[in-house]
């Protein structure tokens, strides 16, 4: 959530700032705004409620000269959507000008404290407060911009990433960060900030990733300079950051998520290549070997993950408990931070997420380490938070994930989990060798499979327009198939705005059941594997009641057909591996009745593609 991006160098700032808010909008926002320091020394601020457009329509024939500036996409905490609430917020003295991502949670008692001492907020956020104690810092003590940034940030509780723009001092930005992600690039006399390496990976390589209460100092003719908040000198850790900047477009698709969903094939190519070897028919992940005893020792594996990760991480346990024969749990990390959880030095706690900076798994991998536990990392984002702060772990390489609503990352975290638990199962010599190459030649086949799937795109388009009058669905799934049925209904609400739940199929009698009838469409996962009789009882169940049905089925189950309104069909694969294909239609579903009703299917309303606070 919320974008920032700043810069300093021998450009024009404006058109920098400008395609890095572009870039940066798949973060999820309400408002945008640019601070530029004029050819002419002025301190331009331009703002605008709504998408980067709008501020562009307001910055239109107005001064947008400089060649420094910082720049912001708001998601709304404290205060609603408005023009005066949009970052970049100014001082009182109108000297310093910031942007914030984060939560400052003490920022009301700072700000009584500098009411008292004259200053007026003419906003309701808690960065407005920022700016005013990092200007009175400055002035009651007399110091520099980056000794006074570090000063007030002692006073401050809470998440942040901010940069700091002073009009006096017009070849100088300072930016900070705490909780909440910041990059810095490292151009030709040139310094690029942002909160990923999108908005700037198409000007450098190199890369400088923050750390927590880290202070960075970005001048015109001298080196980066990094702090830490006692005003010690950090290390300049500088490192090649290699982004494929054709993920960052929609490459001739309409929106990123239907572009992403057609990635899938290639990606999980990406995700195997170099570890899946099918000429020594093993899986090699160099987690597994150069943690081999740890991670073979284990007395048990905690995942903490939200969302789209927490449904990834259900299968994970599956797929760990049979391979591994190691009992996993599987914690939503927003609950497991809080409730003093039991964690032993001999448990494995794994971390999931796309974006590697989810506010509430990094809480509680911290938790874990704090605990003695070794940390497992499983992410997407090179150079994350969470990559950063874990013993070990494995990239999912499937490039940058654009979509609000999560689809390649998903597959990519099951087809790592599914990696690792043959991996790990081999080294703790509890895989049955058959089935481990039966799995590892099928891991290999997953690819061309979805894009059988995909091949009846058109098909699915066709069956979404009957259903865009539904309120309600239902998605229901056994087995290997159940955290899928959970993962299609989350798709669904989030792009379509339809209710949808997702349940195991034998517990609609315990409850759902009593929502069916013939205005309630049922998905159910349906594939041809061991419950495969058992589903098409409970299919009966729903029939005998009006219910209408969409069956996801294997190629050629003629039964199915034959009871229910509409079907997909998926290749047929192993058991263990259904997921990754029965997910690929729902998501296909999902997308196309959310387009049908007009809506916004990259940026759903409300959402933000990487939480970063509470």
């Amino acid at each position: 959530m919320c974008g920032i991006v700043g810069y300093i160098g021998k450009r024009q700032a404006y058109p920098v700032l400008i395609g890095g808010l572009h870039r940066l909008e798949y973060r999820g926002y309400d408002s945008a705004g640019v601070a530029l320091l004029s050819d002419s020394d002025r301190l331009n601020v331009y703002k605008a409620k709504g998408k980067v457009s709008e501020l562009e329509a307001v910055a239109e024939e107005k001064d947008c000269s400089g060649t420094v500036g910082i720049a912001h996409t708001r998601w709304a905490t404290h205060g609603g959507p408005s023009t005066v609430n949009a970052h970049p917020h100014v001082s009182e003295s109108g000297n310093l000008t910031l942007v914030h991502n984060g939560i400052i949670e003490n920022y009301a008692v700072l700000r009584d404290q500098l009411k008292q001492r004259g200053y007026h907020f003419q906003s309701e956020t808690d960065t407005e407060v920022l700016v005013q104690l990092i200007e009175y810092v400055q002035t009651s003590l007399g110091l520099s911009l980056e000794d006074a940034v570090q000063a007030a940030l002692k006073r401050v509780i809470g998440a942040y990433a901010i940069v700091v723009l002073d009009r006096r001092f017009p070849d100088l930005l300072v930016a900070a960060r705490k909780s909440s992600p910041m990059v810095v690039g490292i151009g030709e006399a040139e310094y690029f900030i942002a909160s990923d390496a999108s908005p700037i990976a198409e000007y450098t390589k190199q890369m400088v990733y923050l750390k927590d209460e880290e202070v960075v100092v970005c001048e015109r003719g001298r080196e980066l300079r990094v702090y830490n908040l006692s005003g010690e000198n950090v290390p300049v850790e500088v490192k090649n950051v290699e982004l494929d900047l054709t993920m960052l477009d929609k490459g001739g698709f309409p929106h990123f998520m239907l572009k992403e969903i057609f990635d899938q094939p290639s990606v999980l190519q990406d995700c195997m290549r170099g570890r899946v070897l099918p000429e020594h028919g093993r899986v090699i992940l160099s987690a597994v070997t150069e943690h081999r005893e740890r991670l073979c020792q284990a007395r048990r594996i905690v995942i903490v993950s939200c969302g789209t990760s927490w449904h990834a991480g259900l299968i994970g346990k599956q797929l760990l408990e049979h391979f591994c024969k190691i009992p996993v749990e599987v914690e939503y990390a927003s609950e497991f931070r809080y409730r003093e959880p039991v964690i032993l030095p001999d448990d494995v706690v794994m971390a999931i997420s796309q974006s590697g900076e989810t506010a509430d798994t990094l809480a509680a991998i911290s938790l874990a380490r704090e605990a003695g536990a070794f940390v497992f990392g499983v992410v997407n984002a090179v150079g994350s938070s969470i990559a950063r702060n874990t013993d070990t772990g494995t990239y999912i390489h499937v490039g940058p994930e654009i979509g609000v609503a999560s689809t390649k990352a998903f597959t990519g975290q099951v087809c790592v989990l599914t990696m690792l638990a043959l991996a790990l199962g081999e080294a703790r010599g509890t895989v049955d060798a058959g089935e481990y190459k039966a799995v590892l030649n099928e891991l290999q086949q997953i690819p061309g499979k979805i894009e059988r799937i995909l091949a009846q795109n058109d098909r699915i388009e066709t069956l979404s327009k009957i259903f865009t009058y539904a309120h309600n669905f239902l998605y229901l799934g056994r087995g290997w198939n159940y955290p899928v049925a959970l993962e299609g209904a989350l798709k669904l609400k989030e792009i379509s705005y339809i209710h949808a739940e997702g349940y195991p199929a034998a517990e609609m009698k315990h409850g759902p059941i009593a929502l069916i009838d013939q205005e309630m469409p049922v998905v159910f996962i349906a594939t041809h594997h061991q419950l495969h009789e058992k589903i098409i009882s409970n299919m009966q169940e729903v029939r005998s009641r009006n219910g209408r049905i969409i069956a996801i089925i294997t190629e050629g189950d003629e039964v199915v057909k034959q009871m229910v309104s509409e079907y997909i069909e998926v290749p047929d694969t192993l058991a263990c591996l259904a997921p990754l294909l029965s997910v690929i239609p729902l998501q296909l579903l999902a997308y196309h009745i959310a387009v049908q009703k007009g809506l916004n299917v990259d940026q759903p309303r409300n959402l933000a593609k990487s939480v970063t606070v509470e």
